[in-house]
């Protein structure tokens, strides 16, 4: 082979091991994917100890004022507002927290309370015997049986009856002159003994005079009381049944003490029974009857309802809803459920956005319809929770936050009482007088992991037969003497919450 043969050789195999080796590096590179830039990490701006969080340290390491490692602050986390913690947002979603925005109206001041259907007493006929004699036959013979106007209820046999009859019929049919007054008189005496006009003109009519006498229904209603029986003598005023009208009925409701203000004769009302769900009936508040039930602290609230259909009787339980007059000027109104009662104080927790929330103290008004209004302490626009408060304040540590506005007077010094309270759990490890060494659960209020530490035991405190090995639960503060006091503490039982 020549030369120029073998160059050319040469010459081919280069260009084509070339062009496979650059096809193949496009290959890989197409089926490769981009680069990823590395993550930007945050940069720290130096360590502390979040016991003594104002001594900053340049390394990290382990903290020479308690027994654990220090911890790092990043930049741009930026100092919380005071009382206020950061939760993060995918806790919130879980702990289900809802919240509403405060708005500004005016309150209507309303009361919700129960009762019971009664008579209306004022609407009560009592059916006496105007003379002596004997009950011959009762016409109605139980109580509780509806009568109508004009009904038969018994027979009376009344001798005195007769003998008013016969002198009448002996001056009608007399002809002497002067008897006109004197026949007035008599037919007059007749209605006096409880004789009707039908009853008169009947013996009129048949000129003699009736020896029974039977007494009807002066008007409709309900036999309440049925007090004689067949063959009972009966003396002039004796009551011989009772009878109560339907067409009102009375709902007396027991008024809690704290909401006597609200109602006032005249309020209107909406009367709701479980006898006919749906149903509502309007009222009148009538009176508020002077008497204070001492045993469940109400007082009752006299209601007539209008009862055309009589569907409504004596007994019935009823719901009521008194609607008092409006108030005078517009105020904060927020859902009662967002409230939290402390004890000596209500606090709110306010969403302030952003993952963090706030506890907020606020005086309150009256409560109406599910909505209580606002005194002082919040603004209309204000984001509070309605629901996780408790759950809030214990996954982020917010009891600090909540004792300090409810911290007790009487168990700690002033200046022990301004200080924030910090809640956790442990393990009792020693008990020397009064200093506990606690193995304490972590605290992410003060982003401090979990560690063994002393604590200051007032006499103040209840030790409530704690002993070593318990595991607790409590709050501490830092004293005057800056060291930490337990406020509170109490036993865990096993595998629960106290």
């Amino acid at each position: 082979m020549s030369r120029l043969s073998v160059f050319v050789a040469l010459l081919v195999g280069v260009v084509v091991g070339a062009g496979s080796t650059w096809w193949l590096v496009g290959r890989g590179h197409r089926g490769m994917p981009a680069a990823v830039p590395a993550p930007t990490e945050k940069k720290v701006l130096y360590w502390f100890d979040p016991m003594v969080p104002a001594q900053h340290f340049d390394q990290p390491g382990k903290s020479p004022f308690m027994d654990m490692q220090l911890v790092p602050k990043y930049a741009g986390d930026g100092p919380e507002e005071a009382g206020t913690v950061r939760i993060e947002p995918r806790l919130v979603q879980n702990l289900g927290v809802r919240t509403a925005l405060a708005t500004r109206g005016t309150p209507v001041a309303a009361v919700r309370a129960t009762g019971s259907v009664t008579f209306d007493e004022r609407r009560v006929v009592v059916v006496q015997a105007r003379v002596a004699g004997i009950v011959e036959h009762l016409a109605v013979r139980a109580p509780l049986t509806t009568v109508t106007a004009g009904q038969d209820l018994l027979t009376l046999i009344a001798p005195e009856w007769t003998a008013a009859q016969a002198e009448y019929l002996s001056l009608r049919t007399a002809r002497s002159e002067g008897l006109d007054a004197v026949r007035a008189a008599a037919r007059q005496r007749l209605l006096l003994l409880g004789m009707s006009e039908g009853q008169i003109r009947t013996v009129e009519r048949l000129g003699r005079a009736e020896d029974r006498i039977t007494i009807v229904a002066p008007r409709a209603g309900v036999v309440s009381e049925l007090l004689v029986r067949d063959g009972a003598s009966v003396m002039a005023g004796t009551p011989l049944l009772r009878i109560n009208d339907l067409d009102t009925v009375w709902v007396n409701a027991a008024i809690p003490e704290a909401q006597i203000g609200r109602v006032a004769p005249g309020n209107t009302v909406m009367v709701e029974l479980p006898a006919f769900p749906g149903d509502s009936l309007a009222g009148t508040v009538e009176a508020l009857l002077p008497d204070l039930d001492v045993t469940t602290r109400t007082q009752t609230a006299r209601i007539v309802v209008p009862n055309p259909t009589r569907r409504l009787v004596p007994g019935m339980f009823a719901r009521v809803a008194i609607t008092g007059r409006a108030a005078d000027a517009e105020v904060v109104q927020i859902p009662t459920e967002a409230v939290i009662a402390t004890g000596a104080r209500q606090v709110v927790i306010v969403d302030v956005g952003d993952g963090r929330f706030r506890a907020q103290e606020v005086r309150i008004g009256d409560e109406s319809d599910g909505r209580t209004s606002v005194l002082e302490g919040l603004d209309d626009g204000d984001r509070v929770v309605l629901s996780g408060q408790f759950l809030i304040d214990s996954e982020a540590s917010l009891a600090g936050t909540l004792a300090r506005l409810d911290a007790p007077d009487a168990a700690m010094s002033p200046a022990t009482a301004a200080a924030p309270r910090y809640t956790t759990d442990g393990t009792v490890k020693q008990i020397d007088g009064s200093t506990w060494t606690i193995a304490t659960d972590a605290i992410p209020a003060l982003e401090m992991s979990a560690m063994t530490m002393a604590f200051e035991f007032p006499d103040t405190v209840s030790v409530d037969g704690l002993r070593v090995g318990q595991r607790v639960r409590f709050t501490f503060v830092r004293n005057a003497d800056d060291a930490f006091e337990i406020a509170t503490i109490a036993a865990l039982p096993t595998g629960g919450s106290p």
